[in-house]
């Protein structure tokens, strides 16, 4: 019968390892509130500017943050922008931070990894040696040199962060070809005559692409905290871009209030941070729980 099949009571089993982690919920839950801002910011903060969505309103030029109104119900940052606008629309920002590099670097990684731990040999040899060159500069070092040479932007963050951040998933997906290439029925398929490319496809990449999937979603938030850092710094978002690190870059001189009261600001600073701890705890709970459920060593457990 087609319930008793044996991967649909694997599924099963991997959905109750899931969500019956009380952790997992709090991530998922989180991840789809965030899902929701970006789907409907059109409806929730709509934009001022049509040509440009991204760009914060901002009704005049002050330095000094105002505190919540009913015109601005989280207030303002410095220069007036309007941080509800900010914090709505740099859900979307982060979102395409996170997925774009995620999926670039990945990819890369994966097929290199994959190539790698399948052939071995010189090829194994040339390509672990590019890592390793690659793995002695710092990810946020290498990132900014990246930027630094090639131009100021967010798109530039993005794709400096693409080409850092696949050398992480090679090592990862070697490691599990390594293990998978010696199996009886890899040996089997290629005493059949299966050609290599079949092999990988069909037998290797299916079986060891779960520790990739953890690494890729507690990744997503990592991403997106290197690039608010680059926002911060001046090398990512322009002035007035609905990205959180943009936001908290703009009030960097407000962090700390008046010596008699130094939570006047607060909002500058708590909201726009507040977004991104949030975004990044979903990804990093949510990358927990599919740890849990695909290790072998613990699923059972």
């Amino acid at each position: 019968m087609i319930e008793n099949h044996p991967r649909l009571k694997e599924l099963r089993f991997t959905l109750r390892r899931i969500f019956g982690n009380p952790l997992a919920i709090i991530g998922f839950s989180l991840l789809l509130f965030f899902i929701a801002v970006a789907v409907f910011a059109p409806y929730i903060a709509p934009p001022k500017y049509a040509h440009n969505p991204y760009l914060m309103p901002h009704k005049g030029y002050s330095q000094t943050p105002k505190p919540p109104s009913r015109q601005n119900i989280f207030g303002t940052t410095s220069g007036q922008y309007d941080i509800f606008y900010g914090a709505v629309w740099g859900t979307r920002t982060a979102f395409k931070i996170g997925l774009f590099v995620v999926c670039i670097a990945a990819f890369i990684g994966v097929i290199l990894g994959v190539i790698s731990g399948y052939y071995g040999g010189i090829i194994d040899e040339i390509l672990m040696r590019i890592v390793d060159i690659v793995f002695a500069i710092p990810l946020l070092v290498l990132t900014m040199a990246i930027v630094v040479a090639f131009g100021r932007g967010l798109d530039k963050v993005m794709i400096a962060l693409a080409m850092v951040g696949w050398r992480s998933y090679v090592r990862v997906m070697r490691s599990s070809i390594l293990t998978l290439r010696e199996l009886d029925f890899v040996q089997a398929a290629r005493v059949m005559g299966v050609s290599n490319i079949k092999i990988m496809l069909r037998h290797i990449l299916p079986n060891g692409i779960y520790p990739v999937l953890v690494m890729a979603f507690m990744d997503i938030g990592s991403m997106v905290v290197v690039a608010a850092f680059m926002s911060f710094v001046g090398l990512g978002a322009p002035k007035g871009y609905a990205d959180w690190g943009q936001m908290v870059a703009l009030a960097r001189n407000y962090i700390v209030g008046p010596p008699d009261d130094p939570l006047r600001y607060w909002y500058a600073i708590v909201i726009p941070g507040g977004c991104i701890v949030l975004f990044v705890l979903a990804w990093n709970l949510i990358g927990d729980a599919l740890r849990d459920a695909f290790d072998p060593k613990i699923r059972r457990g």
